[in-house]
């Protein structure tokens, strides 16, 4: 089989395989062609006669082989090329080409393999499911079935990791392999993201205790801390201390001094937040189990103080604010993320993107209802190290 052979059998394929036919909602027979000058634009050029005669070769050969039907000008040349649909196995075959049918039925046994492993993997299982009936693409799958269940094993079993882990180590425990996990890490997190319920897609793994460093809690203002009996007091310190995640669990208490607690998206807002009443934390851009419980442990021994979170003016600030308060339970009020800072501040603001648009009309029915409108109103966000401390 020569590569052009190859290419035209494979072309002739794709068109069936995009076709009404393959899923028999044609009622009518129809037939699959290419011309050849437009998948070979040289084909025909004077100038390029080996070409030519390759590709003239290639075609008979296909005739003979029954794959294929061929259309001939008077003067040779050749105009279409046809696929026998009377002979697609004998087709798939010479290109050794595994039938998407059989691909289907594969990617349906791994479906419902994994599907009622946790509920993101039900609904995306079941919106592939559908995909496949309406003949479109499935996504997070190009092709290799053993690559994709690799996908499919890391999200079945992500959810289960209930402290920080590595992600060398998790990718060991899941895989028997250290590497493994990273590559398909960027799909784990889109499809997490786009079928699950979070926030911000960058901190997916974070938000699962799926780690690349160990993490730390930076905290300051008025407060006092007990960590194994020793005592700090913080609003003795000029400065903020950063607390490992492995450390958390040694906390005893801590009293809160002041009358807020503020937890705070950005690290350089954090450093130049310096309110002499708030007890501040700076979460590391996401709360995984360690930091929901610190924050847990915060609120029984502080349940009087008030609570705060001050994210960026968009989406994703509103939505890590619902995060947090879902997750710990505390009712986080937000903290200057309305309209009087996009007034005042409007000549920072950014322009809106396509996804923006649609995760803030997600949140015209909640409590930022009138913010999010303006927003949409005049095509605007905010990132909170544009507002003044």
């Amino acid at each position: 089989m020569t590569k052009y052979e190859k290419e035209i059998i494979s072309a002739l394929l794709d068109k069936y395989e995009r076709s009404k036919s393959f899923t028999g909602q044609n009622k009518t027979e129809r037939s699959f062609s290419v011309k050849l000058s437009k998948l070979f634009p040289k084909y025909g050029d004077e100038a390029e006669y080996d070409l030519l005669t390759e590709l003239n070769g290639s075609v008979s050969g296909l005739e003979s082989s029954g794959t294929v039907f061929a259309k001939r000008k008077k003067n040779g040349i050749i105009d279409t090329v046809t696929l026998n649909t009377a002979s697609l196995d004998a087709a798939y075959r010479y290109v050794s080409r595994t039938p998407k049918t059989e691909i289907n039925d594969r990617l349906i046994g791994l479906f419902d393999k994994y599907s009622n492993c946790n509920e993101v993997l039900c609904k995306y299982c079941e919106a592939q499911k559908q995909k496949i009936v309406q003949n479109k693409r499935v996504e997070f799958f190009d092709g290799d079935l053993s690559e994709f269940e690799k996908l499919l094993k890391a999200v079945s079993t992500i959810f289960n990791v209930k402290e920080e882990t590595f992600i060398r180590d998790y990718s060991i425990k899941v895989f028997g392999d250290s590497k493994t996990f990273e590559s398909v890490m960027g799909k784990v997190r889109r499809l997490l993201f786009q079928y699950g319920e979070f926030p911000d897609e960058q901190s997916v793994f974070e938000d699962l205790n799926i780690i690349k460093n160990p993490g730390h809690v930076f905290i300051k203002g008025s407060a006092v801390i007990q960590i194994d009996g020793q005592i700090i007091d913080l609003s003795r310190l000029d400065g903020d201390i950063a607390i490992s995640s492995a450390l958390l669990p040694c906390i005893n208490k801590i009293k809160v001094t002041g009358k807020k607690v503020v937890t705070i998206e950005n690290l350089t807002t954090f450093n130049a937040f310096s309110e002499s009443n708030a007890f501040v934390m700076y979460l590391g851009g996401y709360h995984n189990e360690h930091r929901r419980r610190f924050i847990k442990q915060i609120y029984a021994d502080n349940p009087d103080a008030e609570y705060f979170h001050f994210g960026d003016i968009d989406a994703g600030g509103f939505y890590i604010l619902l995060h947090l308060r879902e997750k710990t339970g505390v009712h986080f009020e937000a903290y200057r993320m309305g309209i009087p800072e996009l007034i005042r501040y409007n000549s920072y603001t950014k322009k809106l993107t396509e996804n923006d648009v649609k995760r803030l009309k997600n949140l015209l029915n909640s409590e930022f209802a009138e913010t999010v409108q303006y927003m949409l109103d005049h095509n605007c966000k905010l990132e909170q190290e544009a507002v003044d401390i």
